[in-house]
C-alpha cells in the first residue's frame, strides 16, 4: 500500500551530484526551495524542507531523476517511487 505523499508536512529531499546534469531546471522552477552551486549543480536549500506540490512537481521534472524525495519522519521514500 502506498501512502499518499501529501500526508506528511516535511521532506528530506537530496540531489544525486553523480546524476546532477546541470539543466539548472530546478533552480528556475522553485528558486525558494532549490539553488545552483558553484558547479551549476542544483540542491536543496535546506535539507528538509515543506511538503508540497511545488516540490514534487520539481523532482518529477527532473530529466534524470537526481532529485531524491523521503518522508522526514518516516524515511519512506516519496520520489521516486518505489519500483521505480
Amino acid at each position: 500500500m502506498t501512502t499518499d505523499p501529501m500526508t506528511t508536512e516535511r521532506w528530506n529531499v537530496t540531489v544525486d551530484k553523480r546524476m546532477c546534469v546541470r539543466t539548472g531546471l530546478c533552480a528556475a522552477s522553485a528558486p525558494e526551495r532549490f539553488e545552483l552551486d558553484e558547479n551549476g549543480q542544483g540542491h536543496a536549500r535546506s535539507a528538509t524542507l515543506p511538503a508540497s506540490e511545488e516540490v514534487l512537481e520539481v523532482a518529477e521534472s527532473c530529466p534524470i531523476e537526481a532529485i531524491g524525495i523521503r518522508d522526514a519522519d518516516t524515511g519512506e521514500r516519496v520520489f521516486p517511487p518505489s519500483g521505480a
